[in-house]
C-alpha cells in the first residue's frame, strides 16, 4: 500500500504547493517598500519552503563541470562506458590530464541517487581519473529486464573492476562495502589479474554484530516476511517498471529523516530565518543539501531483502557464509589488495568497528597494508562529504592509494 498511499498523498498535498509557489512569485514582484516588511518577508519565506516540500524521483545533475588540479581549472567530461538497464559505469575524464590514478567509486542503493556522492567525487578529482557506478532507479527499469539481487550488485562491481583493469583502487561508501569486498575476494580467488591495488572501505556494515546501533536493533526486532509485507509494493502503471517489486525511496526517505527529527527541523527552521534575514547563503546551501536529500530512487524489492537478510540479520560475510552466484566467498585469499577502513566517531547509522571488522577477515593481506582511520567529530555523511572528509579524511586515502599506485601516462 507505500505506492498508492504516496501517490494519494502527493495528489492530496499538490494545490497547497502550487498556490504557495503563486504565492511566493507574488510577493516576489512586489515594489521595493512593501516587499520589505516584516510580515512579507516572513510569508515569502513560508511560501518558499511549502513550494519546495516535496521528494522527487528526478536525479540531480552531477554539476561537476571543472575541478582545480595543479592550482589550474580543468573542464571534466562526464562519459558513460558501461551501461546496463541496471546502472552506468560513468567516467569523470579531465582530458588533457595525464599520470592520474584510476579509482572506482561505489556507492549504495539505498533510497538516493548517487549524485548525493558529488562531494566526494569533487575532492577525488583533484588527483585522481574517477569512475563511479550510477545505479538507477529501479521504478523506471522494465519487469522484462529480470531481477536485482546481491549476486548481480556483485556482478556489476566486477564489471567495472575488470573494465578498469589492474591498476585501479577500488572505494565503497556506506552499504555496498560488505558487497566490495566480496567482488575483491571473488577476483583473489581467480587470481583475476583486475584485482585492485586498494581497496577503501568507509562508514560500511561488514560486520553489524560489532557495537550494534538502532538500525541493527531494528533488523533484529522482526522477521523478514514482515519487511517484506509492509515495506514491499509494486510500482504503479504509470512508470516504465510498473509491476516491479520494490522498497520505495519515499519509505527510506522517511526512515533516515526519523533518525534524526529534531536536526532536520531545526534545519528548516534555519532556512526559514536566513530567508527572513536575507541571508541567501545561508538559505540556498539548506536548500539545495534537501533538493538532493529528496531526490529518491526506488530500490529493488530482491536487493533490499536480501541486503537485509545476509548483511544485517545473518551476517554471511563475517561468518564465512556469504554466497556469490552459489560461490562461497572468502576474504581471506586477498592478498594483492591493500585495505583501508573509515569510519566516523559520531557514525549513528554504521557504528565504529563495524567496519574496521573488515580487518580480521583479510588475513591474508600483509600487515603493512592493512591501515584503519577513525574520524573524531565526524558522522556518517561526514566520512564522505563536508570539511572532514576534506581535511582530514581525503588526505589519508590520497596518501594510502598513493603509495600503492602504479602512474598511468594517459587520462
Amino acid at each position: 500500500m507505500l505506492y498508492p498511499a504516496y501517490e494519494w498523498h502527493r495528489r492530496l498535498t499538490e494545490p497547497a504547493r502550487i498556490s504557495s509557489e503563486i504565492l511566493h512569485r507574488t510577493l516576489s514582484g512586489l515594489p521595493a517598500p512593501v516587499a520589505e516588511l516584516a510580515g512579507t518577508r516572513r510569508l515569502r519565506a513560508v511560501s518558499e519552503i511549502v513550494a519546495g516540500a516535496r521528494p522527487t524521483h528526478v536525479r540531480p545533475d552531477w554539476g561537476i563541470e571543472s575541478v582545480t588540479v595543479g592550482g589550474e581549472a580543468v573542464p571534466v567530461d562526464i562519459r558513460p562506458v558501461l551501461a546496463t538497464p541496471f546502472a552506468t559505469l560513468l567516467h569523470f575524464a579531465t582530458p588533457g590530464v595525464t599520470g592520474r590514478t584510476p579509482v572506482l567509486l561505489v556507492g549504495p542503493i539505498s533510497g538516493h541517487f548517487a549524485t548525493l556522492l558529488r562531494p566526494t567525487v569533487r575532492t577525488l578529482l583533484t588527483d585522481h581519473d574517477v569512475y563511479v557506478l550510477d545505479w538507477h532507479n529501479a521504478r523506471d527499469i522494465p519487469v522484462e529486464e529480470g531481477r536485482f539481487g546481491l549476486d548481480e550488485y556483485v556482478d556489476h562491481v566486477l564489471a567495472a573492476m575488470r573494465h578498469l583493469g589492474p591498476d585501479h583502487h577500488a572505494m565503497a561508501v556506506c552499504q555496498p562495502a560488505p558487497l566490495v569486498l566480496a567482488a575483491v575476494a571473488v577476483l583473489a580467488a581467480a587470481d583475476d589479474p583486475a584485482q585492485p591495488r586498494s581497496v577503501t572501505l568507509m562508514a560500511g556494515p561488514i560486520d553489524t554484530r560489532v557495537n550494534p546501533n538502532r538500525i541493527n536493533a531494528m533488523a533484529d526486532r522482526r522477521p523478514l516476511s514482515f519487511y517484506e509485507r509492509f515495506l514491499v509494493s509494486r510500482v504503479p502503471r504509470r512508470y516504465p517498471g510498473a509491476g516491479r517489486r520494490v522498497y520505495p525511496g519515499l519509505a527510506q526517505l522517511t526512515a533516515f529523516m526519523s533518525m534524526n527529527p529534531r536536526r532536520h527541523v531545526g534545519s528548516h527552521v534555519g532556512r526559514y530565518r536566513a530567508l527572513v534575514a536575507g541571508d541567501a547563503v545561508t538559505a540556498d546551501r539548506i536548500k539545495d543539501f534537501y533538493d538532493e536529500y529528496g531526490a529518491v530512487m526506488d530500490v529493488p524489492a530482491e536487493f533490499y531483502l536480501e541486503t537485509l537478510q545476509h548483511v544485517f540479520m545473518e551476517h554471511d560475510l563475517p561468518r564465512g557464509e556469504f554466497r556469490w552466484r552459489g560461490q562461497r566467498v572468502d576474504p581471506s585469499v586477498i592478498g594483492r589488495t591493500a585495505l583501508l577502513t573509515v569510519e566516523g566517531a559520531e557514525d549513528d547509522m554504521c557504528s565504529p568497528g563495524q567496519t574496521e571488522a573488515a580487518h580480521g577477515l583479510c588475513t591474508g593481506i600483509d600487515e603493512a597494508d592493512h591501515r584503519h582511520h577513525l574520524q573524531q567529530g565526524a558522522g556518517h555523511y561526514g566520512v564522505f562529504a563536508g570539511r572532514r572528509w576534506e581535511s582530514e579524511i581525503y588526505p589519508v586515502f590520497r596518501d594510502f592509494v598513493a603509495a600503492r599506485s602504479v602512474v598511468r601516462t594517459a587520462s
